[in-house]
């Protein structure tokens, strides 16, 4: 049976936050029980709430009687050790490695994806030159998923198989890539994407996201 239950997992606006939603996937994945507090993005009261829950000022956190971990591949490699029967890392020694280099590759990369491709489950967005802007970190994202596909991911529809802290930290740049109209996706990449928004979990992000009151328009910001 999972354990602890004593966790809780401090996120931000499920339609903006990525970061958030890498953790909450692997806590999901781990079959773990969590309480879930939520602090909208963008308010005056933003940073002193975040502020009570971690050092850092920033979601997501996770708390565990006196323990506070922020950053969340740190978070989700937190889970792993704490629910090793959810296998969030391959088993294998070579794969783990690799998992583990595309999954922090992600953490520091991608900078104009990030720029110019915001995260936001509320609205496709149709500009051109942001596509374009963000031409080479796609063009390594599918190579990257590719690779780890080929290699690793033949036992299952995820990068190795089965989903690890890999797919978590790629759930976001899935709902970027079809976040935004003009992106030329291979077909085994849409194939990748289409695994991750099928996952429960996700679905269940997406749709709690689809009902939060909080707009934030990042393009005039």
């Amino acid at each position: 049976m999972p354990a602890p239950t004593d966790l809780t997992l401090v996120i931000a606006n499920k339609r903006y936050s990525s970061w958030s939603l890498r953790p909450w996937l692997a806590l999901r994945a781990a079959g773990a029980t969590f309480d879930e507090v939520l602090v909208p993005l963008r308010t005056e009261e933003t940073k002193q709430a975040l502020l009570a829950h971690g050092p850092t000022g920033k979601a997501p956190v996770l708390k565990q009687v006196d323990l506070t971990v922020w950053d969340s591949l740190a978070i989700c490699e937190y889970v792993a050790e704490l629910f090793p029967q959810a296998q969030l890392w391959p088993a294998d020694t070579k794969a783990r490695a690799i998992a583990r280099s595309v999954a922090a590759e992600m953490h520091s990369g991608f900078m104009d994806l990030r720029r110019n491709l915001f995260f936001d489950l509320g609205h496709v967005h149709d500009m051109p030159e942001r596509v374009e802007a963000a031409a080479g970190d796609i063009a390594r994202i599918q190579a990257l998923w590719a690779d780890c596909r080929v290699r690793f991911g033949a036992g299952g529809p995820f990068l190795f198989g089965h989903f690890t802290i890999a797919d978590a930290m790629y759930a976001p740049v899935c709902v970027r890539l079809r976040g935004w109209k003009g992106i030329a996706l291979t077909p085994e990449a849409n194939a990748y994407i289409d695994a991750i928004f099928a996952l429960p979990a996700m679905r269940e992000w997406v749709t709690a996201a689809a009902e939060e009151p909080w707009v934030i328009d990042y393009l005039n910001i």
